[in-house]
């Protein structure tokens, strides 16, 4: 029986192929070990949207290839997303790799890892120009999360074509499950452990079921998922601007168990910046999702994401953003410099910016959200807040560590909980605030 351990790297939607990918490993009868020194194939489920994460997911594959140089593995694997987008070039400078995989074959690792069970074993090499494959509820899941909370895939691939993206090329086209496979998805986890949360993503969850019938189904998914009462919190990521409607709003306003936040990521707030990124929504549009998302759902948590240094960003469309930004007073902000990427339509774009530039206008747009983001929590002081329990720290006595509904794993901050109970993971409790950080709220119960 072959030893396998995967490193997954990236986001939480590759963190749900590798769950995928080890529990198709394991049902046909491979071991999963969690200390990759005690493998006998190492599988590294690789990121490659943007320049850092492209380096962090070679610097993991050469350093599994030193272990496997030191006899302490017999096999490396390079699967996902880097392996999609240049498993040509990895296979030519990396020779010291056994197999190259991309994203297509997460439900079939196990037949295409057969070779490497021989002494003479043959280099692995699978890679689809345009992936298809679509996970549904009988995909076998080995869980990466911790009991209480889990993410469930909704959609693959990618609807959008905004300039500065290759996920379509490292995905394909955009593919929804059905509602019913989602449903029975949910039914079966919430089946085998306790949950507390549920987290719906996709790379577009808003687009949901428009490339099955050219409508948003999104809002009939969430009321399908609110009326099984399954779960006490569902979390809704990765939502399109420019696919958020009424309905949408509707369906989360009027259901508890859907948390009061959203993803909506906005990227630019100039009208020229959006079309050159080709994101296909207009600041208005924008404007009136912030507005509706605040007006039915009171005390939403609104999480954004924005990119500094498009190709042609000119000191005043940079303003426009921070301006845009400073009067939306979003709860969470995370932003990136722009990183040209072969294949996307911005790379070799007229009016690169300096890396220097770049640089300084990400420390801006973090600096402002610092301030922001501390007098949104320093209002908290004093309000009882409801938290889901995540971990109670070893070392040290009387402190956990949990989330508000403004706040999703990984992503974002975190409550910092003080009491004498004895308090378990996947728990909710009320915690009274009674001090605020820039990104954490800290309180007793």
């Amino acid at each position: 029986m072959l030893k396998v351990s995967l490193v997954s790297l990236g986001c939480a939607r590759t963190l749900m192929d590798s769950e995928v990918a080890l529990g198709g490993l394991a049902a046909q009868g491979y071991e999963v070990v969690s200390d990759v020194k005690q493998a006998d194939v190492a599988i590294v489920n690789t990121c490659g949207f943007i320049e850092e994460a492209k380096v962090e997911s070679i610097e993991t594959i050469l350093e599994l290839c030193r272990e496997k140089k030191k006899g302490r593995l017999g096999a490396v694997v390079v699967l996902g997303c880097l392996a999609q987008r240049y498993g040509k070039e990895l296979g030519e400078e990396l020779k010291e790799v056994d197999g190259i995989i991309g994203t297509n074959h997460y439900g079939d690792l196990a037949r295409l890892l057969e070779p490497l069970k021989n002494k003479k074993k043959a280099r692995v090499f699978e890679v689809r120009e345009k992936p298809r494959y679509l996970l549904d509820e009988h995909s076998p899941r080995h869980s990466l999360t911790p009991p209480h909370l889990a993410y469930v895939k909704i959609s693959e691939g990618c609807i959008n074509a905004c300039s500065y993206c290759v996920i379509p090329r490292m995905k394909g086209p955009h593919r929804s499950r059905t509602i019913d496979s989602v449903l029975n998805e949910i039914k079966k986890i919430a089946g085998e452990r306790k949950l507390s949360e549920i987290n719906l993503i996709g790379q577009d969850t808003a687009a949901f079921g428009f490339d099955r019938s050219r409508a948003f189904e999104l809002p009939l998914l969430l009321q399908k998922i609110a009326d099984q009462n399954l779960v006490p919190w569902v979390r809704l990521l990765y939502a399109h601007p420019g696919h958020v409607t009424d309905e949408l709003i509707d369906a989360m306003a009027r259901n508890e168990t859907i948390c009061k936040y959203v993803d909506f990521p906005i990227e630019h707030s100039h009208d020229d910046m959006l079309r050159r990124m080709n994101r296909g929504v207009s600041r208005a549009k924008m404007e009136w999702g912030i507005e509706t998302f605040r007006k039915k759902i009171p005390g939403v948590a609104i999480r954004t994401t924005v990119i500094v240094g498009f190709p042609g960003e000119t000191e005043e469309e940079f303003r426009d953003l921070m301006d845009f930004l400073k009067d939306a007073r979003f709860e969470r902000v995370g932003a990136f410099e722009f990183s040209e990427e072969e294949g996307a339509r911005a790379y070799g774009m007229d009016g690169q910016i300096p890396k220097a530039v770049k640089r300084e206008r990400f420390n801006a747009v973090m600096a402002q959200q610092m301030e922001i983001s501390r007098g949104i929590h320093e209002a908290q002081i004093g309000r009882e807040v409801e938290v889901l329990i995540d971990e109670r720290p070893a070392d040290e006595a009387g402190v956990f560590y949990g989330r508000t509904q403004a706040d999703a794993p990984e992503v974002d901050g975190q409550a910092i909980v003080h009491s004498e109970k004895n308090l378990e993971q996947g728990e909710f409790v009320k915690m009274r605030v009674t001090d605020a950080l820039e990104y954490d709220l800290i309180g007793a119960c």
